[in-house]
């Protein structure tokens, strides 16, 4: 596995824990269907949060969100209607990017609450 995907899980499994000490319950991660995939879908008090989780070892090209488009939102958007389909829920739903910066030096993590609107 090429060394930026090692780096991405391990990003994921940063963010599963920094938001499982914030009192978020985690119901899946991973999250696929067809082409589309969420990372992390937990709940937050009231809120089915759908996050995607971006890692980076330095900021030299700045935040990981930053890489968050407008397509990646729209997928994102995709993904949370399939899955509230398929789960037939009918929960109010906010969208969240976690940011993780790791490198043999630091781990920061980031945490944009209610990052675009679906």
């Amino acid at each position: 596995m090429p060394a930026h995907n090692d780096l991405g899980k391990e990003g994921e499994l940063i963010a599963q824990q920094f938001l499982q000490k914030k009192g978020f319950q985690i119901l899946h991660c991973n999250w696929q269907h067809l082409r589309y995939e969420v990372d992390i879908v937990p709940y937050d008090k009231e809120f089915l949060v759908f996050i995607e989780v971006k890692t980076r070892s330095s900021m030299r090209y700045g935040f990981p969100d930053e890489s968050v488009d407008f397509k990646k939102e729209k997928m994102l958007i995709e993904a949370a209607e399939i899955y509230l389909e398929k789960k037939d829920l009918y929960n109010e739903v906010r969208f969240d990017i976690v940011s993780v910066i790791k490198n043999e030096k630091e781990e920061k993590v980031y945490h944009i609450v209610d990052a675009f609107q679906g």
